[in-house]
C-alpha cells in the first residue's frame, strides 16, 4: 500500500514546476514592492539631516559642513522613513540586497 502512496508523490512531482530556482544559472527576480537597500543621489542631497533625524536604529548621519552621507548598512532596517520623509526625494529604495559582508563599514557618499 505505501507504495501507491510513493508513487503518487512521485508523480505529481514529475508534472509540476520545481519550487526552488537554481540559483547561480537563475538569479532570483525580486517583487516590485520589495525594500531591499536604501540608495542615494548624491548631487540632487541638500544635506539638511532629516533622514538621519528620522531613522530609528541611527544607521545615517549626515554632514552639512563635509558635504557627506553615510550609511551602516548592518544598523539598517530598511523601514523607509528616510525615503518618505527627504524633501528632495533624492533617496529611493532598490529591490535587491546589498551583498554580503563581513567587515562592520559605513558607506560614505560625498558631494564635492
Amino acid at each position: 500500500m505505501s507504495f501507491f502512496v510513493m508513487a503518487k508523490t512521485v508523480l505529481k512531482s514529475l508534472l509540476k514546476k520545481p519550487a526552488t530556482i537554481r540559483y547561480p544559472f537563475a538569479p532570483r527576480v525580486y517583487d516590485a514592492r520589495t525594500r531591499g537597500s536604501i540608495m542615494i543621489k548624491v548631487s540632487d542631497c541638500i544635506f539638511c539631516g532629516a533622514c538621519s533625524r528620522k531613522c530609528p536604529t541611527q544607521a545615517l548621519a549626515v554632514s552639512r559642513d563635509k558635504k557627506t552621507w553615510e550609511i551602516d548598512r548592518l544598523r539598517c532596517i530598511t523601514c523607509g522613513y528616510c525615503v518618505e520623509l527627504c524633501p528632495k526625494k533624492c533617496l529611493r529604495m532598490e529591490n535587491t540586497y546589498t551583498a554580503p559582508s563581513r567587515d562592520r563599514h559605513k558607506e560614505i557618499f560625498t558631494n564635492a
